[in-house]
């Protein structure tokens, strides 16, 4: 019959006493109250390993198939991630039991062959197997709480029935069901006692000593004595006894209170413990009032045993071989072991526990160490073998426990003694460091327990004493280890810094600050002398290398610098120790010692960097050095921003800034050239322009975009730089446009011989021949080329590209800073400078040189300086006594200028004659209100006197240094020769239209009377004009009148298609060359060219209907109705042909405000004499009450210095007034008679009243100017006295 399967009733009576349930298990520990002690989290490691060796039948301890079968199940739940989750959070050895417990209920309860309550046993069993399997694990780790080993005996004594336990601890033997219902003997032999085996090893001590010593003590050291001794314990801590602890111990009541209630709870379980293994000795122990099992929440109960012969007991058992060194007194405590009335005493009164404890587990831990030590250099180790860093072995380590336990040591004291132990084995070059980190891991496990402030004075104090010892040894370390910098490395310091960082962090040694802080002093200077030490042998070896290059060195240097800050930054970017800036103090020390070797080279460098076109030193390293100077000195503010140094960047690198503007300047005029050379002006996109303006914007934003990476440090500077910068960019884009309008010209004006195809030329010599031999003047239509649209769309896209410019380099900001930084102290040889926009308008009356009077000139105008020498041309005006010039010229001057106005008479062979001339002085303080002027200049001629006058328009304005002054002659600069080559296209096509529409045509059409038209083919020419000049891609079907149809006829009048008949020419022509415009102009260019041919046909139509205004008669003679319907038939034809039917130019932008005055004229073309002259009146007196009194100011370049201000500009032009009526009648008043005097009445009165607005308005921006300052302003009188 099965064991298993025995009588369960006498089986129950057997081992009743032996049974625990859970509830009973726990019960103590839960009326307690304290504070589970947690295990060390390595123990679910250790556990899982060993669960699985049972599972796997690889244990013999647990052969068992029950036993591995229960463990294989919990194996399982503990592998699960709730499980071992829930356990790394709380580590409560109580529910790790409890999890157990329940598994192997729910396993045993169904196994079949426990009969009835057999079950029950068997789970007792395994959970006294499963609690003295963690003793076991924990046997196999260091620092386990001596607490957490005794609560577990505790547990394995309620379990399971008392087996070989006596003070050497647990038999390893498993337990057997078959003998659970008997007691066990009591080995007597040391060889089965392990501490005691422990011990002799430990102090090679022989086993025959040992038992002879054992068997010495064996009345004396009883179970009984033990538990005296817990007693005792309790007693004294009641009583306030030195030992084990006291009030006076602590820093607080919270400390002392709590190391009581722990320390109380923890001596009653041990006695609980040893009670329960032993249960006689709970009736052979007298007993106070209470009882050792305390109640929940109450004090530990002292235990007071009256004995009135007062047994005196001795403070120490046994000699040199009883451990403690005291006289041999065990016969004395034979009779004391029954005695049951002994008086427990307050005092050092123990058996076990030795006279100084703290003393007695120092020695024992060092005793341990060093034979520890000793085994791992001793032969039986080989150097592959892995040896743990507490140095200790297991069994010394069960054996430091025990004692600790035993002998009441606390924690605190235990954790400290060992790191003292360690270090000064580390001071002695004993052990490795990393023992240290191992040994400090006890402190940190600790302190997350039991804050320092629990602890007791001594353990807390001594705690700081090593502290501060390992602060000072491993500084020590760190500060020879700095000697290996720039090239420090993490591996190296990283073990110091962590065991300093944890001392530091502890604040446990502040009350060695004085002597920290002459350390770290010691450790900062060490820092900065290797760093100086490393630089100055660093320089030596790159000024050592030979070349000529002076900058070389320094730029190796600064690379070497930065290199090394950044790398120690990423290596060290937190301060050593906490304080200690590695990074800082590197930097601080080596930057300065650069700095000042660099203004020591100072004169050599600009010397190298000047010395010819191929320098020593390139101006490229030069600015290589300045962007590596300012590296180091942001990082030297980044790092040190406490530290002192003077050095102005800005100020040493500026000469060599100042030199490379220079360069720049003179580098422009090669650009303007290479890019006109290299350009064939072929289109290359949409926009039509060619690669020269690309090539040169590209090459002037080359310098911006390098000034601006400089990142300049001093903002004032950096304008001042930029403005010298974009003086270079206005030179460069006056330089292209005059080369690029030099280009236009000579194909706008071939000149025969040298420029012309030979087929151009032989045109050229019929043209002079048929002018020779008819006398009569032609004019023929002049054909665009491609080149010249292509000229014009430059201009018009550099305009975009400087813009852009204007927007990288932030003028308007740039001209804030230089405005916000106050005026720059002027050069005292330097004088003011002043810009002169002179605009030649037009000359009227010219006389002609020849004697004919219906002779015409060919004109140009020239101003000359007071040398002769040439500085302006205008172009030329054909066929004219009153020619238009209108344009503007700059003249820059430093003091008054005169100039010789000279007005010639082109000759296509031989030199230019000249019609008159006259002269003019640029005075500055002339044109100081910065008004515009008109000047008419009396034009002479030695030889034929009076010949004319010609109107200058000029205005003023300081020429400054200033960004915004240089952009705004640059935009002026464009503008103008755009309006240059605009004008000249329109000139080409002036000739022709005026040709087209003048009076000759106008009388041939009307005496022509009835002319033979083919209508389908004049129909045909007007409606398809324009689109086919501006490549329309309608497709309308156009339906023919039959060959058959004989043309419309109109004898007696005019019909719409005869008058338009006249004209075909003038559209033929406008189909051509608008079709060459419209294919290689740019949108805006076209834009602006078909609304300046626009504007030309205007004039001339008002040019057919009356004659300019002056004061002079005029020969020319009113036009008859019929010829004024022609003429604004005309001008409706034209209009219909650039609108094209919506495909052209817009309505809105042809009936502009010029044509509807040339509309009005129709309006007042037949009134009477004397009504015009009232209704001039009217409209002359209305203008000048509506007029604005001030005079316009001068058209600043600063109104024109980018796209936004000539938009707003634009747009304040076209908000002006209209021009009234007056002027148109007066202009019509012409052709009357008898209205000379009238219009010279009207003008003078006109000029006379603008005179005095001007007066006016100069007075008052006098008046202003004089105004006092607001500091100027006179205090108020005081009051009257009341006597006056």
């Amino acid at each position: 019959m099965s064991k298993r399967s025995y009588d369960s009733s006498a089986h129950e009576k057997r081992i009743s006493k032996y049974r625990v349930n859970d509830d009973d298990l726990f019960e103590y520990d839960l009326r307690d109250g304290s504070k589970s002690v947690k295990f060390p989290e390595k123990l679910l490691k250790v556990l899982e390993q060993r669960l699985q060796n049972i599972a796997m039948g690889k244990d013999a301890a647990y052969s068992d198939q029950l036993t591995r079968r229960t463990m294989a199940v919990f194996y399982g739940q503990f592998m699960g991630d709730p499980f071992r989750k829930q356990m790394k959070e709380n580590r409560s050895i109580e529910e790790l039991i409890l999890m157990f417990a329940s598994q192997a209920t729910s396993v045993l309860r169904k196994e079949p062959t426990l009969a009835d309550d057999g079950w029950k046993v068997e789970v007792n069993n395994q959970i006294a197997q499963f609690v003295r399997m963690l003793r076991d694990c924990l046997k196999t780790l260091s620092h386990v709480s001596p607490e957490l080993n005794s609560r577990l005996d505790m547990y394995h004594a309620k379990l399971a029935p008392p087996q070989s336990s006596n003070d050497s601890g647990y038999d390893s033997a498993s337990v057997s069901r078959d003998s659970i219902s008997t007691q066990p003997s009591i080995s007597q032999s040391v060889s089965d006692m392990p501490f005691v085996m422990i011990v002799a090893r430990l102090f090679k001590i022989p086993e025959s000593a040992m038992q002879s010593e054992v068997d010495r003590m064996r009345k004396t050291c009883t179970e009984k004595a033990a538990v005296i001794d817990l007693k005792t314990c309790l007693k004294n801590i009641n009583a306030g006894a030195p030992f084990p602890g006291r009030k006076e111990d602590f820093s607080s009541d919270t400390a002392w209170n709590h190391w009581r209630t722990q320390e109380t709870s923890i001596l009653s379980q041990l006695m609980v413990a040893m009670m329960s293994l032993n249960p006689e000795l709970a009736k052979s122990m007298p007993s106070d009032n209470g009882s050792i099992y305390p109640t929940s929440g109450a004090r530990p109960i002292s235990t007071r045993i009256d004995s009135p012969g007062g047994a005196k007991r001795h403070t120490s058992i046994g000699s040199r071989h009883s451990f403690f060194g005291a006289a041999d007194e065990g016969e004395e405590n034979d009779g004391d072991e029954g005695d049951g009335d002994e008086e427990i005493r307050v005092g050092h009164n123990f058996t076990f526990i030795p006279p100084n404890p703290k003393k007695f587990y120092r020695r024992l831990v060092e005793y341990c160490l060093v034979t520890d030590l000793e085994f791992m250099f001793s032969p039986e180790v080989d150097d592959a073998d892995e040896v743990p860093l507490s140095i200790l072995s297991p069994p010394h380590v069960e054996l430091i426990n025990e004692c600790a336990m035993r002998w009441r040591i606390n924690h605190t004291y235990r954790v400290t003694c060992f790191l003292d132990q360690i270090k000064q084995l580390y001071e002695r070059s004993d052990v490795p460091m990393e023992c240290i980190p191992e040994a400090l891991q006890g402190i940190t496990k600790l302190l997350q327990d039991l804050e320092i402030d629990r602890w007791p004075i001594h353990d807390s104090e001594l705690l700081a004493s090593i502290y501060g010892g390992l602060y000072n040894i491993f500084l020590s370390s760190l500060y020879h280890a700095v000697d290996a910098l720039p090239n420090l490395k993490v591996s190296v310091v990283q073990p110091y810094l962590t065991i300093l960082d944890h001392v530091r962090e502890s604040g446990l040694i502040e009350r060695f600050e004085a002597d920290i802080s002459t350390r770290l002093s010691d450790l900062t200077t060490r820092i900065q002398d290797v760093s100086v030490q490393y630089y100055q042998e660093k320089m030596r070896s790159l000024q050592a290398s030979p070349g000529v290059n002076r900058a070389l060195p320094l730029l190796l240097m600064t690379d070497e610098l930065e290199k090394a800050a950044k790398q120690l930054d990423k290596r060290f970017p937190d301060p050593l120790v906490g304080v200690v800036d590695l990074v800082s103090l590197v930097v601080e020390a080596q930057v300065p010692l650069f700095i000042s070797e660099l203004q020591n080279s100072s004169k050599r460098l600009y010397e190298s960097s000047m010395n010819g076109p191929t320098p020593d030193v390139p101006i490229q390293d030069i600015f290589s050095l300045y962007r590596r100077t300012q590296a180091l000195l942001s990082m030297y503010k980044a790092f040190a921003p406490q530290g002192q140094l003077e050095f102005d960047l800005g100020q040493f690198f500026m000469p060599y800034v100042h030199q490379w503007l220079v360069d720049t300047d003179n580098k422009t005029g090669q650009w303007v050239q290479a890019a006109i050379a290299a350009d064939k002006f072929e289109a290359e996109n949409t926009e039509g322009h060619s690669a020269s303006i690309v090539d040169l914007f590209d090459s002037l934003r080359s310098p911006i975009s390098f000034l601006q990476d400089l990142e300049w440090s001093d903002d004032y500077q950096e304008a001042r730089f930029f403005t010298s910068l974009s003086k270079t960019i206005s030179k460069a884009i006056e330089q292209y446009c005059r080369s690029v309008e030099e280009l236009f010209m000579t194909e706008m004006f071939p000149r025969p011989a040298d420029h012309l195809q030979p087929q151009k030329s032989s045109a050229w010599l019929e043209k002079a021949k048929l002018l020779a031999t008819t006398g009569e003047k032609k004019v023929e239509p002049f054909n665009f080329r491609p080149e010249s649209c292509v000229k014009l769309n430059n201009v018009e896209a550099a305009r975009k590209l400087l813009d852009n410019l204007y927007n990288q380099i932030q003028v308007d900001k740039v001209a804030d800073t230089i405005a916000n930084h106050g005026p720059p102290v002027p050069d005292k040889n330097e004088r003011p400078r002043f810009l002169f926009a002179v605009k030649i308008v037009m000359a009227e009356d010219l006389v002609p040189l020849d004697s004919s009077p219906s002779s015409l000139l060919d004109t140009f105008v020239t101003l000359s300086d007071e040398a002769g020498n040439r500085l302006v041309k205008t172009r030329t005006i054909y066929e004219s006594l009153n020619p238009r010039w209108e344009e503007t010229h700059d003249i820059s001057v430093d003091k008054p200028l005169w100039l010789m106005c000279s007005i010639r008479d082109r000759a296509l062979v031989g030199q230019h004659d000249v019609v008159g001339r006259s002269f003019i002085c640029l005075n500055p303080k002339e044109f100081g209100d910065f008004l515009t002027h008109d000047v008419w200049l009396n034009l002479e001629n030695t030889n034929h006197g009076h010949q004319g006058r010609i109107l200058l328009r000029i205005s003023m304005e300081g020429e400054k240094d200033d960004v915004q002054f240089y952009f705004g002659r640059a935009f002026r600069f464009l503008k103008r020769s755009e309006g240059d080559m605009m004008r000249i296209f329109i000139d080409k096509m002036s000739p022709y239209i005026r040709q087209s529409l003048s009076r000759p045509i106008l009388k041939t059409l009307i005496k022509a009377g009835s002319l033979g038209l083919d209508y389908n083919k004049a129909l045909g020419n007007v409606t398809a004009l324009y689109r086919s000049a501006l490549g329309s891609n309608v497709s309308e079907v156009q339906i023919p009148l039959p060959q058959n149809e004989k043309s419309r006829v109109r004898p007696e009048e005019l019909t719409d298609v005869e008058i338009e008949h006249a004209i075909i020419p003038l559209f033929d022509y406008f189909d051509a060359n608008l079709h060459i415009l419209n294919t290689y102009l740019s949108e805006t260019a076209k834009d602006m060219v078909m609304m300046r041919v626009w504007k030309e046909i205007l004039v001339v139509i008002e040019g057919l209907l009356i004659p300019p205004l002056s004061k002079l008669s005029s020969d020319m003679k009113p036009l008859s109705d019929k010829e004024v319907d022609i003429v604004f038939k005309w001008l409706k034809f034209l209009r219909d042909y650039f609108y094209a039917e919506g495909e052209g130019v817009s309505l809105e932008k042809l009936q502009n405000q010029k044509y509807r005055d040339v509309v009005s004229i129709r309006l007042y073309y037949d009134w009477h004499t004397d009504t015009l002259m009232e209704e001039c009146v009217r409209a002359m007196q209305q203008s000048l009450r509506e007029a604005v009194p001030v005079k316009k100011r001068v058209k600043s370049v600063y109104n024109q210095r980018n796209l936004g201000t000539i938009k707003e500009r634009k747009k304040v032009k076209k908000e002006e007034k209209e021009v009234s009526n007056g002027e148109t009648i007066m202009r019509i008043l012409r052709m009357r008679p008898n209205t000379q005097e009238f219009i010279t009445q009207q003008l003078e009165m006109m000029t006379t009243v603008q005179a005095e607005r001007e007066r006016a308005q100069a007075d008052k921006q006098q008046r202003r100017s004089q105004r006092p300052r607001q500091s100027e302003i006179p205090e108020v009188p005081p009051l009257p006295s009341a006597a006056s």
